[in-house]
């Protein structure tokens, strides 16, 4: 459906420049989920061959990934404006 945004309560029409930026955030986030999952996957690959059972790294790339995707949604907010909660 086209406009659905328009549908939503709290949104808004954004410009071209909004909109280049809102694209941009989006494709850093792709970027940097890309190399969420490089670290994990290198993780994987360490702890096989070191025999180790460390969780701890981990633990660190899930605390990244979580701040990461607030820090995302916080600059898609920014640009946006929503007038909601």
């Amino acid at each position: 459906m086209e406009n659905q945004h328009r549908k939503i309560t709290g949104y808004r029409e954004l410009d071209q420049v909004e909109i280049d930026l809102m694209n941009e955030i989006k494709a850093k986030g792709v970027e940097l989920g890309e190399l969420i999952k490089k670290l994990g996957d290198n993780q994987v690959r360490i702890t096989a061959e070191h025999g180790t059972g460390d969780a701890e790294p981990y633990r660190w790339i899930a605390i990244g990934k979580n701040h990461l995707q607030q820090g995302l949604m916080a600059l898609t907010r920014a640009v946006a404006k929503p007038d909601s909660f």
